[in-house]
């Protein structure tokens, strides 16, 4: 895996937020003009999307400015709590469209003109897709916060298919002397679709948590440290190795202690910084910036 490029993370991410511009210009004056409370719903939602994508890139600038006196540990942790703020604002607002939504079906339902409409949802689903696709190429070797601008844009696109159907279905409606029906399809499908799409900021929400909170990091990443741990200490003969991890943005912070005996072949300090380079040689193909800390004990109660 490949270190992340924060100066191709910090292009794709603008691209993001400029192509959002232009999605809440569009879309709000499409659906102001419509008066289709959806389509406003996907311009206040690519309107929010431009301020957290800024934020992203300021928190992908600080945490590339690297450790010093105020931030001893890096900077890192920046890029998971722009994740949580993003997270809770996309989340907020959709809990907001549930409502409107609702709020809409029980006082009758509103007029669009589906034609129009319809013409919309096609632009933004090709255009969301054409975003998605350029973000999910881009996030393969990228940051964490590129992989979360990625799934929005992901959750935008299926957004976009939803509003389309939706919007096909008023159309239909209206063409076979159901008007009275086709009225509910817009705030029907806001509801529905914000309902859906709260799944987004929920996961992104749990995945950004647990760094801020510097808890374990995935299964699959905790078995490829421990894999890494256990070739060294099988190398040098160690007695046991206990190993703790947490993954902060692009940092994977790593405490491993190992304990010696008799037969162990690291015995002397020159030994044990030949087992730290040789560790940490072999942490490199994880893709992070790795902060490690390696103990050697003759007495495991010293390493638990």
């Amino acid at each position: 895996m490949a270190k992340p490029d924060r100066s191709t993370d910090t292009r794709a991410l603008l691209v993001s937020m400029w192509a959002s511009v232009a999605f809440a210009v569009v879309s709000l004056a499409w659906g102001l003009a419509l008066g289709s409370q959806l389509i406003v719903f996907d311009g206040l939602y690519s309107f929010a999307s431009v301020a957290l994508s800024l934020l992203a890139v300021l928190a992908l600038r600080t945490a590339g400015r690297g450790a010093d006196e105020r931030y001893p540990w890096g900077r890192e942790v920046w890029e998971p709590l722009a994740i949580v703020i993003k997270a809770a604002a996309l989340g907020g607002l959709c809990v907001y469209a549930v409502v409107g939504g609702i709020g809409e079906l029980l006082r009758g339902g509103r007029e669009v003109a589906a034609g129009w409409a319809v013409l919309y949802a096609v632009l933004a689903t090709v255009a969301a897709l054409a975003v998605s696709l350029y973000l999910r190429r881009r996030a393969r070797h990228g940051s964490d916060l590129l992989r979360a601008e990625a799934a929005e844009w992901t959750g935008d696109t299926l957004l976009s298919l939803g509003v389309l159907g939706g919007f096909l279905l008023s159309l239909v409606l209206s063409h076979t002397g159901q008007a009275d029906l086709a009225r509910y399809v817009d705030p029907a499908m806001v509801a529905l679709i914000s309902l859906a799409f709260l799944r987004v900021p929920f996961r992104l929400l749990g995945e950004a948590a647990r760094e801020v909170l510097t808890m374990s990091p995935s299964a699959e990443l905790r078995r490829e440290v421990g894999s890494r741990v256990d070739e060294v200490r099988l190398g040098y003969g160690f007695a046991e190795s206990f190993v703790r991890c947490s993954k902060v943005g692009g940092r994977l912070d790593v405490e491993v202690d190992f304990v010696v005996d008799d037969a162990s072949r690291a015995q002397t300090v020159r030994q044990f910084d030949e087992v730290r380079e040789d560790l940490s040689e072999r942490l490199k193909p994880l893709g992070y910036a790795t902060s490690m800390s390696v103990g050697f004990t003759a007495d495991r109660k010293w390493a638990l």
